[in-house]
């Protein structure tokens, strides 16, 4: 009832039966986890080290706006021109 005070959360009593089950199941795990768990072993998120693989960030050439204007159907101001899909002014 108290963890239902703190969340907001109007509970009933057949509600607080059933999260009072399942939060012993998850408080069960956790302790079977410290259990198993060694002083000796470092926590980990990842039984392998993960490391980032970057490559250099390089600016490369792109397309010519003239390449592909050529195969727009409709092109105005160097920018495609599509259908008006909103009834809002310009």
């Amino acid at each position: 009832m108290h963890l239902g005070r703190l969340a907001r959360l109007e509970l009933t009593e057949s509600e607080v039966d059933h999260y009072t089950e399942q939060l012993g199941q998850i408080l069960g795990a956790i302790e079977a986890i410290s259990d198993v768990a060694a002083d000796d072993i470092p926590p980990t998120s990842h039984p392998i080290p993960v490391v980032n693989v970057y490559r250099e960030d390089v600016a490369l050439p792109g397309l010519d706006r003239e390449d592909f204007a050529v195969g727009a159907p409709a092109w105005e101001d160097d920018r495609f021109l599509v259908p008006r899909i909103l009834d809002e002014p310009a």
